[in-house]
């Protein structure tokens, strides 16, 4: 290949790039200017829990998710049960720069605490905390579907549950 080819090839390569860029740009600057807009509504499904002692059962899920209109508040209510356990987590979470802070309660056992954590692509990665307990949160949505991966050391050892929005 000669180098006027070679030149060719990477002027026609970094054209289309900046095409590329250009054509996403709007895109996901509205993604990163409003991380929560997409997960306004209602949703439902199911998975698994890990109870410390207790073993794994199906859990069912129905959460309600509201959105401000800036699209950088959330406040979820998360009910969830199986055959032996049930909790209804209610959060209210601001995003700002990538980054997620707010607060947490648990309904059923009277306890409450915050949230920090990160928010990119559809991705949410979050520490809640409050005395004596801690957990992480995974929650990956993409388009209508949402998992949920919360692991910790105490009595809630890990729940995984996929759940889809309805229109």
């Amino acid at each position: 290949m000669s180098f006027s080819a070679f030149r060719f090839d990477y002027r026609r390569f970094r054209i289309a790039t900046l095409a590329a860029a250009a054509l996403m740009a709007p895109a996901l600057a509205q993604a990163d200017s409003a991380p929560f807009a997409n997960y306004a509504g209602n949703w439902s499904g199911s998975g698994s829990i890990t109870i410390a002692n207790s073993g794994t059962e199906r859990i069912r899920c129905r959460g309600t998710y509201t959105v401000d209109g800036s699209g950088n508040n959330l406040h979820q209510v998360l009910r969830c049960a199986s055959d032996s356990y049930k909790f209804e987590l209610t959060s209210d979470i601001a995003a700002k720069g990538g980054n997620i802070t707010g607060s947490w309660s648990e309904a059923s056992r009277g306890v409450n605490g915050s949230v920090e954590g990160s928010i990119a692509n559809g991705q949410v990665t979050a520490l809640v905390q409050t005395n004596g307990y801690a957990a992480t949160f995974n929650v990956t949505t993409r388009g209508n579907r949402q998992s949920v991966a919360i692991s910790s050391k105490g009595e809630l050892r890990a729940v995984n549950i996929s759940l889809a929005k309805s229109n």
